[in-house]
Protein backbone atom coordinates (compact mmCIF):
# COMPACT_ATOMS: atom_id res chain seq x y z
CA UNK A 1 0.00 0.00 0.00
CA UNK A 2 2.12 3.27 -1.29
CA UNK A 3 -0.85 5.44 -2.92
CA UNK A 4 -2.33 7.00 0.28
CA UNK A 5 -4.37 9.85 -1.17
CA UNK A 6 -6.00 12.94 1.32
CA UNK A 7 -8.94 11.62 2.85
CA UNK A 8 -7.74 8.21 3.16
CA UNK A 9 -8.29 6.93 6.31
CA UNK A 10 -5.82 3.99 7.62
CA UNK A 11 -5.27 1.43 10.48
CA UNK A 12 -2.35 0.97 12.37
CA UNK A 13 -1.26 -1.98 14.64
CA UNK A 14 0.59 -1.23 17.58
CA UNK A 15 1.64 -1.60 20.95
CA UNK A 16 0.22 -5.55 21.89
CA UNK A 17 -3.05 -5.46 19.88
CA UNK A 18 -3.88 -2.18 20.35
CA UNK A 19 -5.17 0.09 16.81
CA UNK A 20 -4.08 3.35 16.32
CA UNK A 21 -6.09 5.59 13.39
CA UNK A 22 -4.62 8.52 10.71
CA UNK A 23 -5.90 10.36 8.07
CA UNK A 24 -3.88 11.77 5.23
CA UNK A 25 -4.88 15.31 4.83
CA UNK A 26 -2.91 16.58 2.10
CA UNK A 27 -0.37 15.94 -0.51
CA UNK A 28 2.64 18.07 -1.40
CA UNK A 29 4.80 17.98 -4.61
CA UNK A 30 8.46 18.14 -2.51
CA UNK A 31 7.14 16.38 0.31
CA UNK A 32 5.81 13.01 2.10
CA UNK A 33 1.87 12.98 2.71
CA UNK A 34 0.73 15.00 5.33
CA UNK A 35 -0.58 12.44 7.96
CA UNK A 36 -3.23 13.41 11.26
CA UNK A 37 -3.60 10.95 14.03
CA UNK A 38 -6.81 10.50 15.62
CA UNK A 39 -6.48 10.44 19.67
CA UNK A 40 -6.44 7.47 21.15
CA UNK A 41 -5.52 3.75 21.16
CA UNK A 42 -7.81 1.15 20.59
CA UNK A 43 -8.82 -2.64 21.22
CA UNK A 44 -11.10 -3.26 18.61
CA UNK A 45 -12.28 -1.13 15.02
CA UNK A 46 -14.68 1.39 15.91
CA UNK A 47 -18.02 1.18 14.30
CA UNK A 48 -18.89 4.31 13.15
CA UNK A 49 -15.42 5.45 11.59
CA UNK A 50 -17.59 8.54 10.28
CA UNK A 51 -17.55 9.51 14.36
CA UNK A 52 -13.68 8.44 13.88
CA UNK A 53 -12.76 10.49 12.00
CA UNK A 54 -14.22 13.53 13.30
CA UNK A 55 -12.04 12.95 16.35
CA UNK A 56 -9.93 14.68 17.90
CA UNK A 57 -6.74 15.28 16.64
CA UNK A 58 -3.27 14.00 18.74
CA UNK A 59 -0.46 15.29 16.49
CA UNK A 60 0.22 16.10 12.67
CA UNK A 61 3.38 14.78 10.53
CA UNK A 62 4.98 14.46 7.44
CA UNK A 63 5.73 10.79 6.68
CA UNK A 64 5.61 8.63 4.00
CA UNK A 65 3.10 6.32 6.02
CA UNK A 66 2.80 3.32 4.53
CA UNK A 67 6.87 2.77 3.37
CA UNK A 68 7.63 4.20 7.27
CA UNK A 69 5.33 1.36 9.02
CA UNK A 70 6.61 -1.25 6.75
CA UNK A 71 10.25 -0.53 7.25
CA UNK A 72 8.87 0.14 11.22
CA UNK A 73 7.44 -3.56 11.11
CA UNK A 74 3.87 -1.90 11.74
CA UNK A 75 0.93 -3.34 9.83
CA UNK A 76 -1.21 -1.19 8.01
CA UNK A 77 -4.85 -1.35 7.14
CA UNK A 78 -6.64 1.32 4.67
CA UNK A 79 -9.98 1.20 6.27
CA UNK A 80 -11.54 4.20 3.11
CA UNK A 81 -11.86 7.62 2.44
CA UNK A 82 -13.08 10.00 4.36
CA UNK A 83 -14.21 13.72 4.64
CA UNK A 84 -11.12 15.28 6.56
CA UNK A 85 -12.90 17.55 9.21
CA UNK A 86 -12.50 21.50 8.39
CA UNK A 87 -10.20 22.36 11.02
CA UNK A 88 -7.40 20.30 8.91
CA UNK A 89 -8.65 21.05 5.40
CA UNK A 90 -6.27 24.22 5.27
CA UNK A 91 -2.32 22.76 4.38
CA UNK A 92 -0.71 23.38 8.38
CA UNK A 93 1.62 25.98 9.33
CA UNK A 94 4.99 24.07 10.30
CA UNK A 95 8.04 25.10 12.12
CA UNK A 96 11.34 24.77 12.06
CA UNK A 97 14.41 26.15 14.56
CA UNK A 98 16.99 27.89 12.86
CA UNK A 99 20.44 27.62 15.33
CA UNK A 100 23.76 29.36 15.73
CA UNK A 101 27.33 27.84 15.45
CA UNK A 102 26.96 27.25 19.27
CA UNK A 103 23.22 24.99 18.37
CA UNK A 104 21.13 28.03 20.14
CA UNK A 105 17.77 28.90 18.36
CA UNK A 106 18.15 32.29 16.91
CA UNK A 107 15.03 32.73 15.24
CA UNK A 108 12.11 30.26 13.65
CA UNK A 109 10.98 29.76 9.69
CA UNK A 110 7.15 28.85 9.25
CA UNK A 111 6.12 26.79 6.60
CA UNK A 112 2.55 26.83 4.77
CA UNK A 113 3.30 24.52 2.07
CA UNK A 114 3.59 27.67 -0.19
CA UNK A 115 6.11 29.82 1.28
CA UNK A 116 8.20 30.65 4.23
CA UNK A 117 8.35 33.20 7.04
CA UNK A 118 9.79 34.24 10.39
CA UNK A 119 9.80 34.89 14.05
CA UNK A 120 12.53 35.72 16.56
CA UNK A 121 10.14 33.85 19.48
CA UNK A 122 7.77 31.39 19.40
CA UNK A 123 4.01 32.44 20.50
CA UNK A 124 2.07 29.44 22.45
CA UNK A 125 0.32 28.94 19.53
CA UNK A 126 3.38 28.68 16.92
CA UNK A 127 5.02 26.45 19.89
CA UNK A 128 2.14 23.92 19.03
CA UNK A 129 2.54 23.67 15.69
CA UNK A 130 4.33 20.26 14.16
CA UNK A 131 7.67 20.49 13.21
CA UNK A 132 8.93 20.54 9.70
CA UNK A 133 10.56 17.22 9.05
CA UNK A 134 9.90 14.22 7.79
CA UNK A 135 9.24 11.64 10.47
CA UNK A 136 10.42 8.13 10.93
CA UNK A 137 8.61 5.57 11.44
CA UNK A 138 10.26 4.69 14.46
CA UNK A 139 9.51 8.47 16.19
CA UNK A 140 5.57 7.93 14.48
CA UNK A 141 5.36 4.42 16.29
CA UNK A 142 6.65 6.01 19.79
CA UNK A 143 4.34 8.86 19.44
CA UNK A 144 1.23 6.61 18.70
CA UNK A 145 1.94 4.75 22.04
CA UNK A 146 2.13 8.34 24.31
Amino acid sequence: MTDLTPGDLVEIHVVGDKKAYAQITHSHPSYPPVVRVIKGLYDTRPADLDALVSGKTSFVAMIPLASAMTRAGATVEKLGSYQVPLEHRDFPTFRTPIRDKKGEIVYWWFWDGRGLTYDAELTEAQSALPMREVMTGARFLELLAQ
